[in-house]
């Protein structure tokens, strides 16, 4: 059968999330999560066949209001609760990109990508 991807990119609110290194600022945060994996069939007719992108949406949510230390830390918690919810996943990459870290004269953004196969 044929290898399938699928992905979800989602912006958060500093304030909204847990993330020690951000709690006294205000900043965004952009999460991309990407699943690889194999359907059952060869031709998707219903959800029950996919990876549904909501559930991955509830991961990141759920996951970015849990208190953690560090970026390192957020990526891979979400990437084992996408392992853990969809067993069928063979591939998990997950980046969290912070927007304008409060890092003198730096413009940009600081980002950690977490890439597991299983």
């Amino acid at each position: 059968g044929a290898h399938r991807r699928g992905s979800v990119r989602v912006r958060f609110q500093a304030n909204d999330s847990k993330i020690a290194s951000s709690r006294s600022y205000s900043h965004d945060f952009v999460v991309s999560l990407e699943v690889g994996y194999i359907p059952a069939n060869d031709l998707i007719q219903s959800l029950e066949e996919t990876i549904d992108y909501a559930h991955l949406f509830g991961i990141i949510n759920m996951t970015m209001q849990e208190p953690v230390d560090l970026l390192e830390t957020l990526v891979q918690k979400i990437a084992d609760q996408v392992q853990q919810r969809f067993p069928q996943v063979k591939e998990i990459v997950v980046s969290v990109e912070k927007l304008n870290p409060p890092i003198d004269q730096f413009s940009g953004s600081a980002s950690v990508r977490y890439r597991v196969q299983v």
